[in-house]
């Protein structure tokens, strides 16, 4: 079985996934595995596993985050997907800014 070492943003969309469902709270230090490399430079990762390799996933500040807003990420694609398949591209098509024709709230 293959060993990598890996940051968290290299990962492909399936390890990524598995990272989620492995620390679906994020990860305590039970969870944390440290590697002490030659040049005696010390790396904290966690471990996801699948079929035929163990990712060591390094653990930076920005990893807590990635895996609180993964799930966010995910379903907000999901959603989109839904609705393009539904109504089509073109329901998207303005929501970003405000239309023309809108009056202003702050007229009561």
């Amino acid at each position: 079985m293959k060993r990598i070492l890996i940051d968290y943003k290299k990962l492909s969309h399936e390890v990524a996934a598995k990272l989620i469902d492995y620390y679906p709270d994020g990860y305590g230090d039970d969870d944390i595995i440290t590697i002490k490399k030659p040049n005696g430079e010390v790396i904290e990762a966690v471990e996801v596993r699948t079929e035929d390799t163990i990712y060591l996933v390094k653990i930076s500040k920005s990893l807590s985050n990635f895996i609180a807003n993964f799930e966010e990420t995910i379903e907000k694609e999901l959603d989109k997907e839904l609705v393009v398949s539904e109504f089509g591209e073109e329901s998207f098509e303005g929501l970003d800014s405000p239309s023309e024709d809108m009056e202003d709230d702050d007229q009561y």
